[in-house]
């Protein structure tokens, strides 16, 4: 009996006793008819009823949250969308483009849903587009954790660790200050501190200097009228003495980090490593602007200081090659930035393979929702290094209920279902943008040289 008999006879009902396998009188054709569930353990189908954006800034810093309603009621997740400097565009966005785009379909449906909202512009990438894909994500996770009754830590593989260890940021006019603020952080339980210190009269990114406040003064500032003054020379000078002192005064048992914040030449960069790395510092961040990540190689030939990069960085571009390459020690992505949660555990898992640890950017415009996502990633990472840490003010913690807990140096997730966090809206509402214009922070773009120059960022 060749091939072509045997499908003959097959068709014909040579089996099941006359009975052909795809006639609807054959045993199998019932269950073959059945409609297959659409999700497990027989919950009924579901569908994205709406999407919407919720700005707030209860603490004066400009949140877009994103909240996603289902079919089924009292049913909801809520996703950080927050750019804080272009939050207008981020929620016209969402609302505009992504929430007709989305209305129907099954949210259950996470990795479609990311993959087809970041082709629904066409031209793909940039901070607008993945921040509001960003919020719907985040708030699809919730989703599922919530329909499966778990935190969604449970569904990126469960608990590696009980918490998550934070940074403390410690700042000041001088050395001195810098270490009152460090020996505040560890008596509160902190183990790793990040250090900035102001350099006299320029306008030192992370330390409020007598400069810094000149850009926000309201007048008009540009190449021939320069106010916030910064000059890379001077600091990159002043910050090993910083490090000596620190070192001297603290003693080795505590973690020390470093913001550079692009703020310096390929030369200043390379140097100040080199400077600092027999004061073993646990990173030193954005020694230069991810315009110049081919610089990477070149300082890693250098020494062995471990560095940290990533906060502005969009696309896979950009990041890859640092990971794949052993360029850097720490990935310090916006998860936000980069469009949610659904790429940041990818990024995690290649990380991993590596040797590259997590250190997700997470300041005070990350809202907490998105701390609550990047800490139950955290929490199921083996390569996990640090956690920005930030402390939630008394109205941010209002809106938000549910803000994950800071104790003894470390950051602990809610053991609710979903990111285990929420959002308050009646209470939001009473805490606008403030207003404008303009509708960003607007020290950015107008700190600059001696000369006249604009500087990065």
């Amino acid at each position: 009996m060749d091939r072509r008999d045997a499908l003959r006879r097959l068709t014909a009902g040579s089996v099941g006793g006359g009975v052909s396998l795809f006639s609807p009188r054959h045993p199998l054709a019932t269950v073959w008819a059945q409609e297959k569930p659409a999700t497990t353990r027989g919950l009924p189908p579901l569908k994205i009823t709406d999407v919407k954006t919720i700005l707030t800034a209860p603490n004066r810093i400009r949140l877009v949250v994103v909240k996603v309603e289902t079919s089924e009621p009292g049913l909801y997740g809520v996703g950080c969308a927050t750019f804080t400097q272009r939050a207008y565009v981020v929620q016209t966005a969402v609302e505009q483009y992504l929430k007709p785009f989305l209305k129907g379909r099954n949210p259950e449906e996470i990795e479609d849903i990311w993959q087809s909202n970041y082709m629904s512009s066409y031209w793909r990438n940039g901070p607008v587009l993945f921040n509001a894909m960003s919020g719907v994500d985040m708030a699809l996770w919730d989703i599922k954790g919530k329909r499966a009754g778990m935190p969604v830590y449970q569904l990126l593989g469960g608990k590696c660790r009980f918490g998550a260890d934070l940074y403390f940021h410690a700042s000041g006019r001088d050395f001195q200050e810098v270490e009152a603020n460090a020996r505040q952080g560890m008596e509160r339980g902190y183990r790793y501190i990040r250090v900035q210190a102001a350099v006299p009269g320029l306008a030192t990114y992370g330390a409020r200097g007598q400069a810094a406040a000149a850009a926000e003064t309201g007048e008009v500032v540009g190449p021939t009228n320069p106010k916030a003054i910064w000059e890379p020379g001077p600091y990159a000078r002043m910050l090993p003495k910083l490090f000596e002192h620190l070192r001297t005064k603290l003693g080795d048992e505590v973690e020390i980090l470093h913001d550079v914040h692009e703020r310096v030449t390929l030369q200043q960069g390379i140097q100040i490593c080199k400077d600092v790395e027999k004061f073993r510092p646990f990173f030193i961040e954005d020694p230069f602007p991810p315009e110049e990540n081919d610089h990477f190689r070149i300082l890693r030939q250098q020494c062995s200081t471990p560095l940290a990069m990533g906060e502005l960085f969009n696309t896979q571009h950009e990041y890859v090659p640092l990971i794949a390459n052993r360029l850097i020690d720490f990935i310090r992505i916006h998860l936000s930035q980069i469009g949610g949660l659904s790429p940041a555990r990818k990024v995690q898992a290649l990380s991993e393979f590596f040797g590259v640890k997590t250190a997700w950017h997470g300041p005070g415009d990350a809202s907490p929702v998105a701390h609550a996502a990047q800490l139950a990633l955290e929490l199921a990472s083996y390569n996990f290094g640090i956690h920005e840490g930030y402390i939630f003010p008394p109205e941010t913690r209002e809106v938000f209920p549910g803000c994950p807990e800071v104790k003894n140096g470390y950051m602990y997730a809610h053991e609710a279902p979903g990111l285990g966090i929420d959002v308050d809206e009646k209470l939001a509402a009473k805490f606008p943008f403030p207003p404008g214009p303009p509708n960003f922070d607007y020290s950015w773009g107008t700190t600059r040289r001696r000369d006249g120059t604009v500087i990065r960022p």
